[in-house]
């Protein structure tokens, strides 16, 4: 009971994390259009954090602070901006109130996306000095590949090492954007083209060009669309672990710490291949590296444990649970620019994969403030001191992305004020005029229907689809043959 109780506290206090890291965000972007009105001797109706009628406010020095219902960011109410009633409700406005200068309206507009991305620097200087975990997986080897997978059908074997992806030189099966696992993702047009290198017989390597077609598993309609997927698993030690009781590992002698070299004559180079083969329930040669060095042989039978009898999903395997081996932790430190144009060739890397016709990654696959907080709150459940290091390094990503989004020259945005603000100066008057209303309104009714639809993609994904039962813990019987 007490360890469900402090686990029911410990997700509380995680969301609480999240939600907190959210609303920094977004007071320090209206902080800049807060200060920058002040500045400029703006009147400020409002400063409201989260959309909708106010669930909390509060009027200090003639601007009432609060915070809405709708958790969909923040804003400022500067009347004498831009009319944003449809967005920010209607506003109290005094009498004789003096238009702003076109160049007030710039400096405004702009201090929002200023301040995240001083925050961002603010963020990548802290995770500069304690470091961010890596969050990659190296080598480029395969692993295993169903004999029915695009790659397997297109040539690629076991063993292969993939040198490049269409063109794009690769070091790692996974992390920034630059594996194995996101070029396949992100890659466009009928054919994913993989340079490859392969394993002759005499220890060197042959360069081969081979293009493959690809998958999109189904999914649920209320989830997102799945990624591209060519079926390929990386190199993993095959390594024995714990070894059940009256299992067929026990009865085979095998030993924790033995390396799976080969399965009857048969190379593998991950787990999952070994897997695969055991579940077939016939007899198997395994090729075991030992610790020592040497090298032995033993033959296995699969089998099904006793407690999975005539359970949906049953299959033999050999008793034992795979060693992952000792896990060290990596940080780097690398510099705040460094982080900051890292982030900001990623949001750019995301946008053209948007647009590009021949891309699978569409607007769906944008998140909204469910998702983020999806992804932090996962971030903050890790431990071994990576999870705060991990969201450090995330709000870094999620500042730098704020700024760009709110700079964007379009309507509503704090880019669609400089724009007007500018034109205001060119032109020597106020852009103003029904077309302009209904622009504003049309691209407000646009912001929350995309919104509404990121959000729903976001709680479709949290939901997930059908879940295949879950088999228990194995157990064999000591007298199961």
């Amino acid at each position: 009971m007490m360890d469900a109780v402090l686990s029911t506290l410990q997700t509380i206090g995680v969301i609480l994390l999240v939600i907190m890291f959210f609303n920094l965000m977004i007071f320090v972007h209206e902080l800049g259009h807060f200060l920058a009105g002040k500045w400029r001797g703006a009147y400020i109706d409002r400063f409201q954090i989260w959309f909708g009628t106010p669930i909390w406010s509060k009027t200090i020095n003639g601007v009432r602070w609060g915070i809405g219902w709708l958790p969909l960011g923040g804003f400022v109410s500067l009347p004498q901006l831009e009319d944003m009633q449809a967005v920010e409700g209607k506003a109290d406005m005094p009498q004789n109130l003096k238009p702003l200068k076109a160049i007030d309206k710039v400096i405004i507009a702009a201090a929002g996306p200023l301040f995240s991305l001083l925050l961002a620097y603010v963020f990548a200087f802290i995770v500069w000095g304690v470091g961010k975990p890596v969050a990659e997986v190296q080598g480029t080897r395969i692993g295993y590949l169903p004999p029915e997978s695009p790659a397997a059908e297109a040539g690629i074997l076991p063993g292969d090492r993939i040198l490049a992806i269409d063109g794009q030189p690769v070091i790692k099966w996974m992390g920034n954007m630059e594996g194995v696992r996101e070029l396949v993702a992100l890659s466009e047009g009928e054919k994913i083209h993989f340079t490859i290198a392969r394993l002759q017989a005499d220890g060197s390597e042959q360069t081969l060009e081979i293009a493959s077609g690809f998958r999109v598993p189904p999914t649920a309609w209320w989830q997102r669309s799945a990624l591209r997927q060519v079926g390929i698993l990386p190199e993993q030690p095959a390594v024995v672990g714990t070894i059940l009781p009256g299992s067929p590992a026990e009865k085979a002698g095998l030993q924790p710490g033995q390396k799976i070299t080969a399965v009857n004559g048969t190379a593998v180079y991950t787990p999952y291949a070994v897997m695969t083969v055991a579940e077939k329930g016939e007899p198997l040669q395994l090729t075991l590296a030992n610790a020592d060095g040497t090298t032995t042989t033993t033959t296995i039978a699969p089998a099904i444990p006793t407690n999975w009898q005539g359970k949906t999903g049953a299959h033999p395997i050999m008793g034992f649970n795979w060693s992952s081996g000792p896990t060290e932790i990596e940080f780097e430190h690398p510099n705040p620019q460094a982080q900051v144009t890292q982030s900001l060739r990623w949001m750019k890397e995301t946008l053209a994969k948007v647009c590009a016709p021949g891309s699978n990654i569409g607007m769906e696959h944008l998140s909204g403030p469910v998702g983020i907080g999806s992804y932090m709150y996962q971030m903050f459940q890790a431990g071994d001191g990576i999870g705060w290091r991990l969201v450090l390094w995330f709000a870094v990503v999620l500042n730098v992305n704020l700024a760009v989004l709110n700079i964007l020259p379009l309507p509503v945005v704090d880019g669609g004020h400089v724009v007007l603000g500018i034109a205001e100066m060119l032109r020597g008057k106020p852009v103003s005029g029904k077309f302009l209303d209904w622009i504003m309104n049309g691209f407000v009714m646009l912001l929350l229907f995309f919104f509404v639809f990121v959000t729903f993609k976001d709680v479709g994904d949290l939901v997930g689809g059908d879940e295949a039962e879950t088999l228990p813990e194995p157990v064999f019987s000591a007298t199961q043959p």
